[in-house]
């Protein structure tokens, strides 16, 4: 589950980043903002995996009872956390869509 999950979010990292690049800027601030959007990204991740490395660390200390209620919490945290990352992604994802279609042409 765990790796399709991270399927997915590469898939999304990709497709962003390939919005990114067949927009019409110039090459230096489509790479500028390539690197501080996956910045971003990684920035809020590896804050996201610390914050339930740091939960895990603390359940695992607490016995086995407690490490049980402890894990139920972290999973509902962690829910939310990669909610907030997909949110995060489609509305990078929005941005690049409205940008793709100022590309196109109506006929």
């Amino acid at each position: 589950m765990i790796y399709k999950g991270a399927l997915v979010l590469g898939g999304l990292l990709l497709g962003a980043a390939a919005g990114v690049l067949l927009a019409p800027e110039k090459g230096s601030v489509t790479r500028d903002r390539l690197k501080k959007e996956g910045k971003d990204i990684k920035d809020q991740l590896t804050k996201d995996l610390s914050e339930v490395k740091d939960d895990l660390s603390k359940a695992t200390a607490s016995g086995r009872e407690k490490f049980r209620e402890d894990f139920e919490d972290i999973t509902s945290k962690t829910s939310y956390k990669t909610e907030e990352a997909i949110s995060f992604i489609e509305k990078q994802l929005a941005i690049l869509k409205e940008k793709n279609r100022t590309l196109q042409k109506t006929s």
